[in-house]
């Protein structure tokens, strides 16, 4: 299970997809997502679901490194569609059995929902698996540079975020090699009540976290000792540079996002 949680992991590439500004990408995962909320048909789904086929196509990630990525949110998926379909009132019932009522109307939200939910989750993996957390980390701080005439740190916002998507595969890899140790010593996670098994998770998580302050203290030290600062006075490496493809696939996405709402 740990080993398909695959948020913050990078597929180096040199497609189209890869080349694209990360603020361009950025913008069209939140147009892609504004589209998802204002979808209310089967037609919009089917549209919004064929431009992330293309978008994966592009990109050459991979279908299946998506799907992978779903895995840990079954789950909630599942009791979310499971909750429309039974709690949502309407006129004209499909299945009745004891208070237990299923109509139309909550049929059509769970579908819609799940549908929702699933390409929300892949459409922002995709952009993870595309985009390098240095260059996001660039491209967030540069959408927001104008937020730092209201004194909003910018700058330390983002490498926040850089490094928390930069230590999630750390953290994963650290805690599937804990388990397994754990287990090799005849530690069960499986067997037993609830409780028994939040007891059980007591030995992974106290040296977790004994390994993530550690971590943290080593990233600390080497940012001091390399005069790291925030972000006053500091240059990029790369600077970011909007090209024609960039102008071509926000106005695309900006197409499919009215065309969604057009659809209503």
């Amino acid at each position: 299970m740990l080993k398909d949680i695959t948020l913050g992991q990078y597929f180096p590439g040199d497609t189209v997809a890869h080349r694209l500004d990360p603020r361009t990408k950025i913008l069209l995962v939140v147009l892609y997502i504004v589209a998802l909320f204002c979808a209310d048909s089967l037609l919009a789904y089917g549209i919004l679901a064929l431009v992330l086929a293309v978008c994966v196509r592009v990109s050459r990630v991979g279908l299946k490194a998506l799907v992978r990525g779903l895995k840990p949110v079954v789950f909630i998926i599942v009791f979310t569609g499971i909750l429309n379909l039974f709690f949502t009132p309407g006129d004209q019932a499909l299945v009745e059995w004891g208070f237990l009522r299923i109509t139309t109307v909550g049929a059509r939200n769970a579908l819609f929902m799940v549908l929702r939910i699933m390409l929300l989750i892949m459409g922002t993996f995709l952009m993870t698996y595309t985009t390098s957390p240095i260059s996001l980390t660039d491209g967030l701080e540069r959408l927001l540079n104008w937020m730092k005439r209201l004194h909003v740190p910018v700058h330390e916002l983002a490498m926040i975020m850089s490094i928390a998507l930069r230590f999630i595969p750390t953290l994963i890899e650290e805690t599937d090699k804990i388990m397994s140790a754990q287990k090799a010593r005849g530690a069960d996670f499986e067997s037993g009540s609830i409780i028994q098994k939040a007891k059980a998770l007591i030995p992974i998580l106290v040296p977790l976290f004994v390994s993530a302050i550690r971590r943290a203290e080593e990233l600390a030290t080497a940012m001091e000792c390399r005069c790291y600062h925030g972000g006053e006075g500091r240059t990029k490496l790369h600077v970011l540079q909007y090209a024609g493809r960039d102008y071509a696939a926000l106005a695309m996405g900006a197409v499919i996002t009215v065309g969604i709402i057009a659809l209503r």
